[in-house]
C-alpha cells in the first residue's frame, strides 16, 4: 500500500470461483456489500501467493490459483479520505466446494454466498464494474479485454 496526496493506494488480489453458474462472493455483514474473496498484496509477495494466503485466512481452505482474468481500478471515500485500489483478478479452484453449500468464514464480519453471474448488480457487488465484467471474463478467450475501471 502506498500513499498519494489524498489517501491510500491499495493493490489487491481477488479470486473468482464459479460453480453451476454461480460465483462465490464475500458478504460484509455490517456494510451489506459483496465483493470477491481475496485481499491486500504484501510488499514482496506475488499476487497469486497473496490470493492463496488470503483465501486460507478467510476460508481456512487451500486454493489453486489459475489464469489471470483482468484488473479493475476503483476509488472510494473511506473515513473521509480518498482510497484508490487496483484489483488483480484470477480464476481459482476451491476443490469440492459447491452450491448450495456455503463455506464457513474464518472472519466474523464476513460470510460467503453464492450469487448467479447474472445477478451481481442486484447483490450490491463492489466495485460495481465487476458485475458487467465477470461474466465476460469467465467466458473469455485469449485477447479479450482484461481491464475495467469504476473511475471516470
Amino acid at each position: 500500500m502506498s500513499k498519494d496526496r489524498d489517501g491510500e493506494i491499495e493493490l489487491l488480489a481477488r479470486g473468482v470461483f464459479v460453480r453451476e453458474g454461480k460465483v462465490l462472493v464475500c458478504h460484509n455483514r455490517k456494510k451489506r456489500n459483496c465483493f470477491l474473496p481475496g485481499g491486500h498484496i504484501d510488499c514482496g509477495e506475488s499476487a497469486k501467493r497473496a490470493l492463496k494466503r488470503e483465501i486460507r485466512e478467510e476460508l481456512g481452505l487451500p486454493c489453486k490459483v489459475g489464469r489471470f482474468l483482468g484488473a479493475v481500478e476503483h476509488t472510494f471515500k473511506y473515513h473521509g479520505k480518498r482510497t484508490y485500489e487496483i484489483n488483480l483478478v484470477f480464476e481459482m479452484d476451491l476443490g469440492k466446494v459447491c452450491p448450495p453449500d456455503r463455506p464457513r468464514s474464518m472472519e466474523k464480519k464476513l460470510e460467503f454466498l453464492w450469487v448467479g453471474l447474472a445477478g451481481l448488480r442486484r447483490a450490491g457487488f463492489e466495485p460495481s464494474v465487476f458485475a458487467a465484467l465477470l461474466p465476460k471474463w469467465v467466458k473469455a478467450v485469449a485477447g479479450d479485454e482484461k481491464w475495467g475501471s469504476s473511475i471516470s
